[in-house]
């Protein structure tokens, strides 16, 4: 059994795709990040960085109890322990080098796009400009790659689409303001939606529906999400 800490946000959304793609036995426990119980002992214990997703797999290697955190150590172990969505062996270079490229680059720059476009501060023009033109690089970097193929990674769907897909599904957040935010990219669109039409997907959208997760955004959210911006209580 998975036990699951999920927010509905990008990063634990890949986690429930491929868990959904598997049929993996699973339980969601929420965690929500808007709350700050992403900074409880009791789930620092389980992600010292205090992120979600994370999981704890109760079958872990050789029987015992595993805690695995970061959405691409997740993925990248669950894919070794069912032997599903990693490619081939000859894949394997090409995989990980993706899924680096969306860890450190797609992944963040797509946050950070969002952060200052919609969660800063009016007036860090500098800010907005930089991460929103890096993200949009980081699109065109995968659509150049797309071209002519249908997946990123070798000839069939794998996880590293599924951890792209994470991402892409707030292009209209990253590219604020575009009709149409994946329209630029034409390949990448195809991707996103030939993901977007896989039934898990639609099951994975599901995921944690029934919990109710804080809206709004107010000085409790901001210091939950944001702790670094305020001073340490002395």
């Amino acid at each position: 059994m998975i036990r699951f800490y999920f927010h509905p946000t990008p990063n634990p959304a890949k986690v429930a795709l491929f868990l959904e793609e598997t049929g993996l036995p699973y339980a969601v426990i929420p965690v929500d990040t808007s709350k700050g119980e992403q900074h409880a002992p009791s789930f620092r214990r389980i992600n010292p960085n205090g992120k979600v997703p994370a999981i704890v797999d109760t079958d872990g290697p050789d029987g015992h109890e595993t805690r695995v955190f970061d959405s691409t150590a997740i993925l990248l172990y669950l894919a070794e322990k069912t032997g599903q969505f990693s490619g081939t062996p000859e894949d394997r270079p090409e995989l990980l080098s993706w899924m680096l490229f969306i860890a450190s680059g797609l992944g963040p720059f797509s946050g950070q796009a969002v952060h200052f476009q919609s969660a800063a501060p009016a007036g860090i023009d500098y800010a907005v400009n930089r991460y929103r033109r890096e993200a949009e690089r980081h699109y065109q970097v995968l659509n150049d790659h797309l071209a002519g193929r249908d997946f990123i990674v070798g000839e069939t769907y794998s996880i590293v689409d599924m951890s792209a897909w994470g991402w892409l599904d707030r292009a209209i957040r990253v590219r604020k303001g575009a009709d149409d935010p994946l329209g630029p990219y034409p390949y990448l669109k195809r991707l996103f939606e030939a993901v977007e039409s896989r039934p898990a997907t639609a099951r994975a959208r599901n995921v944690g529906i029934g919990h109710h997760f804080k809206s709004g955004y107010d000085e409790e959210t901001r210091r939950a999400l944001f702790p670094s911006n305020y001073p340490p209580a002395i």
